[in-house]
């Protein structure tokens, strides 16, 4: 099981190393936001690949994490594309250079590649558990990932249509879902 574990951290690095040259071309770190959901798409393929066939349970998990890195990369590449770099990574910036070019590879992107791989450990269990029938348990996580799942899209639904009313420049969202 570490060795599966293991399997996926070049992967993520990877993954991370190519973002991040794609980061210097733009001077703007942002991307790694984006990048963020698809390193957990990255991981469990990583671990469906590096262990025998998958059972039912594997493949539930695999799709789910599809659909919620997919979902969240499109969500924040939309909204970031075109935009300066956010401030966060402006303060980063600022706080390391000269040389933040190169300090981001490891600061910004292989760190969050290596939280990324951290984090994921739970994703070998689904995908490299049991091959067992699901059962109710399984029903009852498959529901309580499209209640987030919906949640999540919502409120991003709910906050983009808040910020994006003149109105509402320096206001907190207070309402739908974020009430």
């Amino acid at each position: 099981m570490l060795q599966t574990w293991l399997h996926a951290l070049p992967f993520l690095l990877g993954a991370g190393f190519l973002t991040w040259l794609v980061s210097v071309r733009l001077r703007n770190v942002t991307i790694v936001d984006t990048l963020w959901s698809l390193m957990f798409v990255i991981a469990a393929f990583s671990y469906a690949a590096s262990t025998p066939p998958a059972g039912p349970r594997a493949q539930v998990v695999l799709v789910m994490v599809t659909l919620w890195g997919l979902r969240l990369a499109l969500y924040l590449g939309r909204r970031t594309f075109g935009h300066e770099e956010d401030r966060r990574y402006q303060n980063i910036r600022r706080r390391n250079e000269p040389g933040f070019t190169w300090k981001s590879l490891y600061l910004v992107f292989g760190l969050q590649a290596v939280l990324a791989w951290i984090i994921s450990l739970p994703l070998l269990g689904g995908v490299a558990g049991d091959s067992s029938p699901l059962g109710w348990l399984d029903a009852a996580g498959i529901a309580l990932w499209a209640v987030g799942l919906y949640f999540e899209a919502v409120g991003d639904w709910q906050l983009a249509r808040f910020k994006a009313d003149p109105a509402n420049v320096g206001k907190v969202m207070d309402r739908g879902l974020w009430r």
